[in-house]
């Protein structure tokens, strides 16, 4: 058995060279792989060497501290070392097998059993020492190890999994802890020492960092811990540096564009449409709407984010936005991710800009043929015109002359290859991109660190923040009854059905069952109908106008109605099993109501959640504030879960944690302004280690954005 190493090496390569490619190679040929282990880390998303090296523990169990026999107590995590007094293999009546071992120290002795592991009554023997770790339980008058995990103590080597801290990894089926703590230490033995460090020396000393080879086994097999979090430190700051330093990068790229849309002296369409309100732009719109006004102006094109919570009125500055483009003679896009949110999009801004002069139409997939060609022939044209559309808008044939401005709502909806492919119908024009779901600055800083970020961050004038109640479904009968009164006395109700993953179809069916249930029982006398996805666009937009319209009092509805609905008088909202819902989508959902001047209210059903369901929904029912929804929805689950499937992965982060990193994020965002600032173009040979880890960190990005 080899020997543990306790001092890693750290020795020089030559400057300019990355051996790292040979871990680039694929892990089915690292010793005691082989192809069938390689299907199976594949499931784990490892595929290179250097996969495997960055597939760090989980965490560490500390063993370090054996507990005599005679200290033991039940309990899991529970560590020892001594000696086999006998070991005996029995099989049981349905053909399995049963491990029965004694074991002594100097203080007692206990009993140890296995199941279904034959082979360790042939490798294990009387008079051998090993390590056990794992749960004890009672068993008769002593205490028993149940299938523990177990080494022999070779007299003659130093055990390197004894008296330490040892690694537990994410592991999957038929590759069991053993097997990977193995194949992680052969990669450490193998190529740990041939490693070129990608971060130059200045940038470790400058932040106190170790270098990458020390910094790997100590990941994997610390000293203590102290070592172990100063290496996750390391390893975390150098995915940050290279993901700033290609976001910066492709920043600098937008910004050497150079601009189509010149416009000249601003006449007077945006007064006019500013005065035509029939409210106040609050102090946090004026300001959104000077920012892009500015940028609008600017040599560069604009390439600006703006986050608005819920109801905060993002809408309207998108108009003026795109009133400031119409003026110049351009023409707009806005893209939405889905038809319901498109329609009423094009309706509002049909609405705002009507008065103006402004004509505004509407692409989606149920566009019939004769209003698409209109469309088609508008924009060929080169006239001013506004475009509202879903993915439709991205079609070859949609083809735009005098295309000025892009607006993306609900960036996190699409993919960031889906905002380059409007982009690219024009000639660099702004583009701007709205989202209600607000972003914690850790995500700002990665996914959407080439973009400008602008915060509206006030609500309009007369809103009141909606109340949340959380209820157990014994509740529903008192709720119903509620949700009846106040439809009687004129306001309006959303009820949102269960959610169910597996299918639309599913999901359909609940909400049109649900629907039936309520107007058979408690909402009888109340006009009740569903909205979901199944329906066809020119259902959707049909019940939605009832809705809007009054003449429906409840709507049942599957999460299609999360985004893009807008009906003042709806005061309230019924969620059934909210607890199955994410933080953003149950905040979402809760912002289709509280548009209007009445006290508005949310009732959360759940019964019996998990922990993490009733931590969702003590948050929800503790604030409105988005921003302190989204930190508690990153810290719960994580960037890959709240970016959804197409943004997943985009930050290409496997060590650093973006719910807690984001002192070392801002400090990797420092870093990465430096180097680039001294070295453009990360040229010489210092930087060739860096400049190769960009490119490859980039090319993934590029290739998971065209997978999504």
């Amino acid at each position: 058995m080899a020997r543990r190493r306790t001092a890693p090496l750290e020795s020089p390569a030559p400057a300019g060279t990355d051996r790292r490619s040979d871990v680039q190679s694929p892990v089915q040929y690292l010793r005691g792989v082989g192809p069938v282990r390689a299907s199976m880390l594949a499931r784990l998303g490892i595929v290179t060497v250097y996969d495997l090296l960055l597939h760090l523990p989980r965490r560490h169990e500390d063993r370090r501290h054996p507990t005599p026999l005679a200290a033991l107590t039940e309990g899991p995590d529970r560590g020892t070392v001594a000696r086999i007094e006998r070991i005996q293999m029995i099989r049981t009546r349905r053909g399995g097998a049963l491990v029965r071992a004694g074991v002594a120290d100097a203080t007692g002795v206990a009993h140890v059993v296995w199941f279904n592991q034959a082979y360790l009554a042939r490798n294990l023997s009387r008079g051998q020492r090993v390590s056990l770790y794992g749960r004890v339980e009672r068993a008769g008058r002593g205490l028993q190890f149940v299938a523990p995990e177990v080494e022999v103590i070779d007299p003659e080597e130093e055990p390197w999994l004894v008296g330490r801290l040892v690694p537990v990894y994410a592991a999957t089926e038929g590759l069991p802890q053993r097997a990977l703590r193995t194949i992680v230490r052969e990669a450490l033995d193998a190529y740990a020492d041939s490693l070129v460090d990608p971060l130059p020396y200045r940038v470790r000393s400058h932040h106190r960092l170790v270098g990458l080879r020390e910094a790997l086994r100590a990941a994997h097999l610390p000293e203590d811990e102290a070592a172990r979090e100063e290496a996750r430190r390391r390893l975390a700051f150098e995915e940050l540096l290279v993901l700033q330093i290609g976001i910066l990068q492709q920043r600098r790229d937008v910004e050497a564009m150079p601009r189509e849309a010149a416009y000249g002296p601003a006449g007077d369409l945006l007064p006019r449409f500013l005065a035509s309100l029939p409210f106040s732009l609050t102090g946090a719109q004026q300001r959104a709407v000077d920012r892009i006004l500015y940028d609008m102006r600017q040599p560069a094109p604009m390439n600006r984010l703006l986050q608005g919570d819920v109801g905060s009125g993002k809408t309207v500055v998108a108009a003026a936005a795109i009133v400031s483009c119409v003026d110049g003679g351009y023409q707009a896009a806005l893209m939405a991710p889905t038809e319901i949110l498109a329609e009423q999009h094009a309706l509002t801004l049909g609405r705002m800009l009507g008065p103006a002069g402004i004509e505004v139409y509407c692409l989606s997939g149920g566009t019939d043929a004769a209003e698409r060609d209109v469309l088609l022939r508008a924009i060929r044209s080169g006239r001013p015109v506004v475009v509202v559309g879903t993915h439709a808008l991205l079609e070859t044939r949609v083809s735009f002359d005098r295309l000025g401005l892009v607006v993306v709502d609900e960036q996190h909806r699409f993919g960031v290859m889906q905002r380059a492919r409007l982009r690219a119908k024009g000639r660099s024009p702004d583009v701007l991109v709205m989202t209600a779901t607000p972003i914690p600055r850790t995500l700002t800083l990665t996914v959407y660190g080439d973009l400008d970020v602008t915060v509206i961050d006030e609500l309009p004038i007369g809103r009141h923040p909606v109340k949340t109640h959380v209820r157990p479904s014994a509740a529903r009968e008192k709720v119903y009854a509620y949700v009846r009164e106040q439809a009687l006395a004129g306001r309006q109700a959303y009820v949102v059905c269960p959610l169910i993953e597996e299918s639309d179809t599913l999901q359909a069916r609940s909400a049109v069952e649900l629907a039936r249930e309520l107007s058979d029982g408690p909402l009888r006398d109340v006009r009740v109908d569903v909205l979901h996805g199944r329906l066809s666009a020119v259902q959707k937009a049909a019940k939605m106008e009832e809705f809007r319209a009054g003449r429906l009092q409840v709507l049942v509805a599957t999460t299609v109605i999360e985004v893009g609905i807008d009906v003042p008088n709806a005061s309230i909202m019924v969620i059934e099993d909210a607890d199955r819902y994410g933080l953003a989508q149950l905040h979402q959902l809760r912002g289709r109501v509280g548009r209007g001047p009445d006290q508005s209210h949310c009732i959360l059903l759940a019964d019996t959640p998990t922990e993490s369901g009733r931590s969702r929904l003590d948050v929800m029912a503790a604030t409105t504030d988005g921003f302190v929804i989204a930190q508690e929805d990153l810290a719960l689950r994580g960037p890959g879960d709240i970016l959804g499937v197409r943004q997943h992965g985009l930050t290409g982060l496997r060590v650093a944690n973006l719910a807690s990193d984001l002192p070392l994020l801002e400090e990797a965002r420092t870093a990465a302004e430096g180097l680039l600032r001294d070295h453009p173009q990360l040229d010489g040979p210092e930087l060739a280690a860096l400049a190769a880890a960009v490119e490859r960190q980039q090319a993934e990005r590029r290739r998971l954005a065209s997978v999504g």
